[in-house]
């Protein structure tokens, strides 16, 4: 890669996944080597781009990479069916996205981050759950560990859903408050990120994810409320945005977390296990 290459942004797919990717040009660190991998919700911002403006990181030393969840209309389509799809899909796909764009990007073997806001954080924990990469430094902002709570949220929202077997099953497979000993295997420093006025995913959720991972043994594990709602970009949040205020202490909250914790934690050499999609 040339020198040119490595200081500008990039964009494309690497297998079929559409990806940003923001180079390491903090001012006051040298580049390390090293990956953040973040991933959008389905509500604002929607797209990789949308959440690469939204939530740069420009602090933090390493390579941040913008993944797509490839979200279709989603008024259109059952909320859990969609959900299930396309998180497990992402993490399914991770080890091989992660190898190719160390290769692509230039960023060698360093350490792993993961990031996500909303149903991204749902990607985000069931990768650290599924082993799917080594993890040294989680941050989440508004994850969504439990979705039945969430669909109960949604129906104050859009009325009734209409539970079936099917969905019940994705609702009870992506709990990943249960899951808080596999995740806690891998014991990647966390953050969680709450908002205040998040009628989504609510703060208390928030904590209490904390204090579950906290309990199954999670070494650090830290959560920070901000006056915000889910949102992190304006609607309806397809395209790059100048940030607006909750983007703004996200992410501040979240540079100073990878600059802190990335390349500082090796993470547990874990053993790759397969993502099932059903």
């Amino acid at each position: 890669m040339s020198g040119d290459e490595l200081t500008r942004p990039r964009n494309g797919s690497v297998r079929g996944v559409p990806f940003v990717a923001l180079p390491p040009t903090a001012v006051d660190a040298p580049a390390c080597e090293g990956l953040v991998v973040s991933w959008h919700a389905f509500d604002a911002p929607r797209t990789e781009a949308a959440l690469a403006a939204a939530v740069p990181m420009t602090g933090v030393p390493v390579w941040r990479v913008y993944l797509g969840l490839r979200l279709p209309d989603i008024g259109g389509q059952d909320y859990l069916d969609l959900l299930g799809a396309k998180v497990e899909s992402a993490v399914a796909e991770l080890p091989a996205v992660v190898a190719e764009l160390r290769e692509l990007l230039g960023c060698g073997d360093g350490a792993i981050g993961l990031a996500g806001h909303g149903e991204g954080g749902t990607a985000a924990l069931l990768a650290v759950a599924e082993q799917a990469v080594p993890v040294s430094a989680l941050a989440l902002v508004s994850p969504i560990a439990d979705p039945a709570r969430t669909v109960a949220a949604r129906e104050r929202r859009f009325g009734p859903y209409p539970w079936t077997e099917a969905s019940r099953t994705v609702a009870e497979r992506l709990d990943l408050v249960s899951r808080a000993g596999d995740i806690a295997r891998c014991d990647p420093r966390t953050l969680l990120v709450a908002g205040a006025t998040d009628l989504l995913v609510p703060a208390a959720e928030v904590l209490a994810l904390r204090d579950a991972l906290t309990g199954a043994g999670v070494t650090i594990t830290e959560a920070s409320t901000f006056r915000m709602g889910h949102a992190l970009a304006a609607e309806p949040g397809m395209e790059p945005r100048p940030p607006i205020a909750a983007a703004v202490s996200v992410d501040a909250a979240l540079t100073d977390w990878f600059r802190r914790h990335l390349t500082t934690h090796p993470p547990k050499a874990t053993r790759p296990l397969a993502v099932h999609l059903s």
